[in-house]
């Protein structure tokens, strides 16, 4: 989640902050769309906001919503470099294609080093982006309750209010069962069962659909 779409041409995505700016000059007037408060809205049984700089919390994300059993949500916020490459510019993707006859396209993207993010849990850290711009982030600490999801919108919110990003685990519903227990889907892989079961003919069909009518 870096806020633009930055393969076509650095435009605001729509968790673009209100009032930040892209290198063109150009001012988001529209309040984003926070993914996690729309993931708890719709249920999500595991919802977490994390920084791409900061590898150990996002480790330790990814794993336990590689074992949870249901939807996951995870928000990474990870910067992009991106171009200035608007429509009035010669050199944008446009006028290039219109005037030039190219055997091919080449983008260059300006080599940044890595940003990088270690802080205590339950404290705020300011993170410098490449354009000298600043996010802070707050890591949520042992005082929150992932198991209640009111309290995962309120700490979004709260922190939002302050112009700070909570991350950590927001919410987590340890209920929630996965979609193949739902759907009583086989176990064996596809490869593995035999096409007799995976085309059985008209007549199970025609069951199905009188099951369904």
């Amino acid at each position: 989640d870096n806020g633009v779409y930055g393969l076509t041409k650095g435009q605001f995505s729509a968790t673009a902050d209100l009032g930040s700016a892209l290198k063109h000059g150009s001012v988001n007037e529209l309040p984003p769309i926070d993914p996690c408060t729309l993931a708890l809205e719709l249920g999500c049984g595991f919802v977490a906001r994390s920084f791409s700089g900061d590898p150990k919390q996002l480790n330790t994300t990814l794993k336990a919503a590689m074992v949870h059993n249901g939807t996951c949500i995870i928000d990474v916020i990870s910067p992009c470099v991106t171009f200035n490459n608007h429509a009035q510019a010669t050199k944008s993707f446009e006028y290039v294609r219109a005037h030039n006859q190219a055997m091919g396209r080449l983008d260059y993207v300006e080599p940044k080093e890595e940003i990088t993010a270690d802080y205590d849990e339950g404290t705020t850290a300011s993170i410098e982006m490449h354009d000298g711009s600043r996010v802070l982030l707050h890591k949520l600490g042992a005082g929150h309750d992932p198991r209640d999801p009111d309290a995962a919108i309120a700490a979004i919110r709260s922190n939002a209010s302050k112009g700070e990003i909570a991350t950590g685990l927001l919410y987590i519903n340890e209920t929630e069962h996965d979609l193949h227990d739902v759907l009583e889907t086989d176990e064996r892989p596809l490869n593995a069962i035999p096409m007799s079961e995976l085309c059985p003919g008209s007549k199970p069909l025609e069951g199905i659909n009188a099951r369904l009518r």
